[in-house]
């Protein structure tokens, strides 16, 4: 079983690999032994790092498809193959979607959905000339299962998003495997900006059945299981990373009298 988790051999893109849940996942597929191409705007301070090599950092604004193209390419000139892409960067944020300009919500829908079925197509051309094909791994979140206020045009986006994996998982079989992972709440570098203080943090910890944030390396083990040959027969799958979701206010209110 250990060796289905071996992906010396392979190259994995993943976007937004930086920092946050991106660079949890860039560290799995490292110490995995795979060859690891992070992408974003701007290089992060330091390159994740693992099993004695460094992720190589390929500038692109996803948001371009013209340079997510030439992203693509250069993987493929450097390597020789594609046969795993994580789309992870995304985000947003808070807005009233009362007042949210109609340019800020193109903006987060095209970052949050339209970037990533723009990737998916590149990698898609790529992995389908691969013997062993590939896989794609759309990261999700739980903004796109239930209510998303102060994010709407993020929440639908990555609802679109979840759609979009159940979609391409039939046209693009049997050569290339599409799964999204649904994530919970992270504890990242930003989690102060979302959550408040590390008492604010505990405190939304305590509402989650796990009592704890995600980590970022939880959801860069969920990408590896997704990736490997353990997960031969997923496709089109949504595999929900929450710690058990998130406890129903209603249970809070009957017990409150």
């Amino acid at each position: 079983m250990l060796d289905a988790l071996d992906f010396r051999g392979k190259v994995v893109l993943v976007t937004g690999g930086g920092k946050g849940a991106g660079r949890g996942i860039s560290q799995r597929f490292l110490d995995g032994g795979a060859e690891v191409v992070i992408c974003g705007r701007e290089a992060p301070d330091s390159l994740p790092f693992g099993a004695g090599r460094e992720a190589v950092f390929l500038p692109c604004d996803l948001r371009d498809v013209e340079q997510s193209g030439r992203l693509i390419d250069a993987i493929v000139e450097r390597f020789g193959r594609l046969d795993v892409l994580v789309n992870n960067a995304g985000g947003s944020p808070n807005a009233d979607a009362a007042s949210a300009s109609p340019r800020f919500s193109e903006a987060i829908i095209r970052l949050n959905l339209l970037a990533p079925l723009n990737l998916c197509q590149q990698a898609n051309r790529v992995m389908q000339m691969q013997d062993n094909g590939g896989a794609i791994i759309n990261i999700c979140s739980v903004s796109a299962v239930r209510p998303s206020p102060g994010t709407a045009a993020y929440g639908a986006a990555k609802a679109g998003l979840l759609n979009l994996t159940r979609s391409l998982a039939v046209e693009w079989a049997p050569k290339v495997r599409v799964n999204a992972v649904t994530a919970g709440l992270i504890l990242t570098e930003q989690a102060a900006l979302h959550y408040g203080d590390q008492a604010g943090i505990a405190r939304v910890a305590a509402t989650i059945p796990l009592q704890r944030l995600a980590a970022p390396e939880d959801i860069g083990d969920t990408c590896l299981y997704l990736a490997s040959p353990l997960a031969r027969y997923v496709s089109g799958a949504d595999i929900t990373v929450h710690g058990g979701g998130e406890r129903p206010a209603f249970l809070d209110a009957a017990q409150s009298h």
